[in-house]
């Protein structure tokens, strides 16, 4: 049987799930004492009648496996919005199955679909398997020297 790839918006109740995939991801990036949102932040700032980012869940075969957090911005040069993609994270145990690469295609339709100029990221500079997913897939690099060892990428 082969594995199934689900992805959905998040829903206020996945926001516990949310802040745990926030939380691996900064223990991942090795500042896991530097996560201050709660769950009440979150719903607040998510979920409420005007929200400021969007959550897509990924699930494998029923199971969550990894998130994408985002929100709009805005390029003065452009004159139009894009997306900027705070979190991509993908548990261990689901990597290399190509979620992470699912979640940017989803997100890039997105963006096409709500007329944005593009997709903004950053990534940090030592996360090599990132950064070859995301050269893959298109992305274009910039150091900047206020960087602190991150990447800026976009598409």
């Amino acid at each position: 049987m082969q594995a199934m790839l689900k992805i959905r918006k998040a829903k206020v109740e996945d926001v516990p799930l949310i802040l745990s995939f926030i939380r691996e991801l900064a223990e991942f990036e090795r500042e896991s004492s530097a996560v201050r949102a709660t769950e009440a932040d979150l719903i607040r700032d998510g979920f409420s009648t005007n929200p400021r980012f969007r959550v897509l869940i990924a699930e494998w075969d029923g199971n969550p496996a990894g998130m994408a957090f985002f929100f709009q911005n805005y390029s003065t040069w452009q004159g139009r919005h894009g997306l900027f993609l705070e979190d991509l994270f993908v548990q261990p145990p689901f990597r290399g199955k190509g979620i992470g690469k699912a979640l940017m295609v989803h997100l890039a339709r997105t963006a096409i679909a709500e007329n944005c100029y593009g997709m903004r990221w950053e990534v940090l500079d030592w996360n090599t398997q990132a950064i070859d997913v995301y050269q893959r897939l298109g992305g274009h690099f910039q150091r900047t020297l206020a960087s602190h060892g991150r990447l800026r990428a976009r598409i």
